[in-house]
């Protein structure tokens, strides 16, 4: 179901997007978190409607964008993997920005691949998967190797800017074990910093009254996982309880076949610039001081947001301007003897939602913890602008944002996740490629996860929140079991290509529109 538009066509709306990546939901001050210090997004909450129980669609940063720009579930937009390309006949945030007489700009990444049906193989654009959302303008684009930031480092004599393998090395040298040291950097001069101040000089070529639509994509807090002072140090590795979990990563390892192919492939690489191996050479020491890294860049890309807020208070534009903050998925950051994002833990694809809509005052303060998604993101951006999008999957959430609760709103949320490793020779697992999925249904009580290929798990949330124990052989759980696949049987059939089924062709011609 899609909401029908709650308002007219505004033109004089500024629209701001902010993303990080790889943000946990509860890594946030205002959802609760004993140690994240996150004041401007704290306040932001205040000022605006918090989601708190906000998930991602899919994994790693591709797939979840993905659902995220077209408000699509990864079984429609079939964005599998970083560098599965996006077909182009899809809706977008972009399109829709296009359509209402913005010029959607972009400060960061999209990390989203081009359509490769009419192109020569030579393009350029099909040699990488870090391609910009079709219909953006990237102002700053900051692909992986993020050049345009790492040229800037050059120019104030930063030596090891000239490559980005080395521009994350830490002041100590140090990258195994990791011990926390601060980048050579500074904190003005980091890549976080770097986009917020391209999109604050931006603002100066804005006219005066003229709206706006920007994406403002943060990195962070993303790995490597090195923050510049004072992030660095502002966490001890002490701080924090004990990671959740099985224990050891063999006890982790016999919960699934999926987790004893995926943990051991997680590298110290992905994590910290330069190290080698895989992470299980580390203790829990190591992962103390990367989940303290991890709330640092969390409370850096805070303060960004803390710069740019301001900023547009000094400049009048923040009644003016519906601002969306989420993030594209979450990290494990050392939960269940892992880091990272994949498969169906909680802490992968739980992430945080902030909307402040200026003309709904009714939903500021207000902390919502309804079930949401990241498809609903483009339908609310949409529906701000006074338009519905009937083809999403998501449901615009402009009735949280007027204090309201709709009636009908869902009862359990859902992400996939495919593993299918098309980098490699073979599959994983014995398994056919297109059996490398799962998809997860969950309720507030249960979780029931489906593989293609594997036998499916499902969890008692209320008396196991950490996901330990696997209940889907329990008899006394095969009524849950089988009403939980059931119910995933559904909401896939719900939502299934339907692009031309609102459609007849009759005598007369097309009978309906394409969704």
């Amino acid at each position: 179901m899609t909401l029908a538009p709650s308002s007219p066509a505004a033109p004089d709306l500024d629209v701001l997007l902010i993303t990080a990546d790889q943000l946990r939901g509860d890594c946030v001050g205002y959802a609760g978190h004993p140690h994240v210090r996150t004041p401007h997004l704290d306040a932001l909450a205040t000022e605006g409607t918090a989601f708190l129980s906000h998930w991602g669609q899919a994994a790693p940063c591709g797939p979840a964008r993905a659902a995220l720009y077209t408000g699509l579930y990864q079984m429609r937009n079939r964005v599998v993997a970083n560098g599965a390309p996006l077909a182009a006949h899809h809706d977008t945030i972009a399109k829709l920005a296009l359509r209402h007489g913005y010029r959607p700009t972009l400060f960061g990444y999209t990390d989203q691949s081009e359509d490769p049906s009419g192109l020569p193989p030579a393009d350029p654009r099909l040699h990488s998967y870090e391609g910009v959302l079709p219909g953006f303008w990237p102002r700053l684009a900051m692909p992986e190797d993020a050049g345009a930031w790492r040229a800037a480092l050059l120019a104030e004599g930063y030596a090891q800017a000239a490559d980005i393998r080395t521009v994350h090395l830490p002041r100590d040298g140090r990258t195994d074990p990791p011990t926390g040291a601060p980048t050579v950097y500074a904190a003005d001069e980091a890549e976080t910093a770097f986009v917020a101040d391209a999109y604050l000089r931006w603002l100066d070529e804005i006219p005066r009254g003229a709206p706006y639509f920007a994406h403002v994509s943060f990195l962070r807090p993303h790995p490597p996982l090195i923050a510049p002072e004072p992030y660095a140090s502002m966490h001890d590795p002490e701080e924090g309880g004990p990671f959740v979990g099985r224990g050891s990563l063999a006890d982790e390892a016999a919960l699934h076949p999926f987790l004893a192919w995926h943990l051991p492939r997680i590298g110290k690489g992905s994590l910290v610039a330069g190290a080698r191996g895989p992470i299980s050479d580390w203790g829990e020491r190591e992962r103390r001081v990367l989940r303290a890294t991890y709330w640092g860049l969390v409370a850096e890309v805070d303060a960004a947001i803390g710069r740019i807020v301001a900023e547009l208070k000094r400049r009048g534009r923040f009644e003016r301007t519906l601002i969306v903050f989420t993030a594209d998925h979450g990290e494990m950051l050392g939960d269940h003897s892992a880091f990272g994002k994949f498969g169906f833990f909680d802490a992968a694809f739980h992430v945080p939602l902030i909307v402040r809509d200026p003309r709904r005052p009714a939903g500021h303060g207000r902390r919502v913890g309804a079930f949401t998604e990241a498809v609903d993101v483009t339908p609310t951006i949409a529906d701000a602008l006074g338009e519905a999008l009937p083809g999403a999957d998501g449901r615009a959430l402009t009735p949280f944002l007027a204090g309201e609760t709709p009636a009908g709103w869902r009862d359990a949320v859902h992400w996939e996740y495919d593993f299918r490793t098309l980098e490699e020779e073979a599959a994983p697992l014995g398994l056919d490629r297109d059996a490398c999925s799962l998809a997860v249904r969950r309720e507030r009580d249960w979780k029931y996860v489906h593989f293609a290929g594997l036998p499916p798990l499902l969890f008692d949330l209320a008396g196991d929140p950490h996901e330990t124990i696997d209940r889907a052989d329990d008899p006394a759980c095969a009524g849950t079991r089988l009403r939980m696949a059931e119910a995933l049987l559904s909401w896939r059939a719900r939502h299934l290509e339907r692009r031309y089924t609102g459609m007849l062709l009759t005598e007369n011609g097309p009978s309906g529109a394409p969704r």
